[in-house]
């Protein structure tokens, strides 16, 4: 099963506080435990909504809105991709993270749509 897990943006996120260092090496020995293991396909940080566009469509009219975007809490800070045997294990392997943020915050777990979904 692929999984696309999501760190939620908090206000620190968005005003670009970034992590202290011990939290980012933290975070690199857990990527690398998921590279072990066999479940990390890909991953990164996001700079904050600040930097990016959205492009609304309505027919055929596409229209280009600046960041930053409001509620920070909607917004996704970064994302890993994993493949995992079920959602039990998504869980289990998100709960050993250590905190994506210096403050309190939020990771998400989707899966992702598989072929056999689609038919």
């Amino acid at each position: 099963m692929r999984v696309m897990v999501l760190v939620k943006a908090t206000e620190d996120s968005e005003r670009n506080i970034l992590p202290k260092r011990v939290d980012l090496e933290a975070m690199g020995r857990f990527n690398d435990e998921l590279r072990n293991a066999g479940i990390l396909r890909d991953c990164d940080g996001l700079k904050p909504s600040s930097y990016g566009k959205r492009i609304a469509f309505d027919g055929s009219s596409r229209t280009v809105i600046d960041g930053p975007f409001a509620q920070s809490r909607e917004l996704v800070a970064g994302f890993w991709l994993w493949t995992v045997k079920d959602m039990d294990e998504a869980v289990d392997w998100v709960k050993r993270c250590p905190n994506p943020m210096p403050g309190p915050s939020e990771i998400e777990i989707r899966p992702m749509f598989e072929s056999a979904d689609l038919e």
